[in-house]
């Protein structure tokens, strides 16, 4: 954060916000909207051009806003004391954090040791969305409505997967008169987990959805007639998942590894087409039989049944995501610039200080 000299605040920190280059990822950290908010604090921020493109804002967008639009990411990583991006640094970046700046991104540390490693030998202050915590219990506010994003694009995208030309199992999922109605299994009611129930069970499906929290299951269960909420237990999970059109896993345990719900022997009872969709697969996945894929490819087959693991789908919506992510990031950067004033659970965020790794839980994780 910006220093204080006697009785005067420095400058604030400038902020850097690059183009993202993970594949298929067009969220942009900042939208012309937050960056004016940020000029009018006395925050200088750079953009690189091109970086709001994919969600619809134009560099002249960024230059009314009074930011500053630079032709390459090497100027951003150079010259920004802040860098605010939105997936966490890829091979290509990691080199470009240097000692004294500061990191502000999702960063997923727990299933990625090797990106911690390249975090901590940089020398830089690595702060991660998703354990920035909010005033509620248990809230997190940077986290959650990515989440609600990729629940709700889970439920969208399992109807078409179980398509035949998907490799699925050429299954209406809400089906018609005269048949039955597909089955759907979702794996947490948090953010993301409602978000796909609510989805699921619009489409039509027989839904499941898995929680040890009462009140959660209570939500679920209100949604629809067609949803049951039940306690989270191994053989309940197994039985039910081996009789499922569609898994939805949206685990979450904030800056740990996901845990793992369903076994390789349950995936292989599965019918053939069938559907499995792992949200969690930032955090590791949940089901076994899991490994991450690209918007560019973003299934493949296992055991006979389609996996959908993305590592980044609110990616595939930028225009809404950018929005959103945006508008809560604005007072978290204000305060880490020193320009605005202090934000409760921003603490919780940092990961990765001195050559080290603070967080609790991601240290845990990570093995100490």
């Amino acid at each position: 954060m910006g220093a204080e000299t006697g009785d005067q605040k420095s400058v604030p920190l400038n902020v850097g916000v690059p183009k993202e280059i993970k594949p298929g990822e067009g969220r942009v950290a900042l939208t012309p909207e937050a960056c004016h908010t940020l000029a009018a604090q006395g925050v200088a921020v750079a953009v690189q051009s091109g970086a709001g493109a994919a969600s619809g804002y134009a560099d002249a967008q960024y230059r009314e806003a009074g930011a500053a639009v630079v032709e390459t990411a090497a100027e951003i990583w150079a010259d920004a004391g802040l860098v605010v991006k939105v997936k966490e640094p890829q091979p290509a970046e990691r080199d470009a954090l240097r000692p004294g700046q500061q990191l502000f991104c999702f960063l997923h540390l727990a299933a990625d040791p090797d990106l911690a490693g390249a975090l901590k030998a940089s020398g830089a202050t690595c702060i991660g969305f998703e354990t920035v915590t909010g005033p509620a219990d248990g809230a997190l506010p940077l986290l959650a409505p990515m989440s609600t994003i990729a629940g709700r694009l889970a439920g969208q995208l399992a109807p078409t997967l179980l398509h035949h030309p998907h490799g699925g199992r050429g299954l209406l999922l809400g089906g018609i008169a005269g048949t039955p109605r597909g089955k759907a299994v979702v794996l947490g009611g948090g953010s993301a987990g409602m978000a796909a129930v609510r989805t699921l069970a619009a489409a039509g499906a027989e839904v499941t959805v898995f929680d040890l929290d009462w009140r959660r299951l209570e939500e679920a269960a209100a949604v629809g007639p067609n949803v049951a909420a039940l306690y989270s237990g191994p053989r309940a999970i197994a039985e039910t998942a081996a009789e499922a059109d569609v898994v939805v896993g949206a685990v979450l345990m904030a800056g740990r590894r996901a845990p793992c719900l369903v076994d390789e022997e349950t995936v292989t009872a599965m019918p053939p087409g069938a559907v499995i969709i792992d949200i969690s697969v930032d955090q590791g996945g949940c089901v076994a039989t899991t490994r991450p894929t690209t918007w560019k490819e973003p299934t493949y087959t296992a055991h006979g049944v389609v996996h959908f693991a993305v590592t980044n789908m609110p990616g595939a919506v930028p225009r809404t995501a950018s929005q959103v992510l945006a508008a809560r990031l604005t007072p978290y950067v204000a305060a880490l610039t020193g320009a605005g004033d202090p934000v409760p659970g921003l603490e919780s965020g940092f990961q990765v200080r001195d050559g080290a790794i603070v967080h609790d839980a991601v240290r845990e994780a990570l093995g100490g």
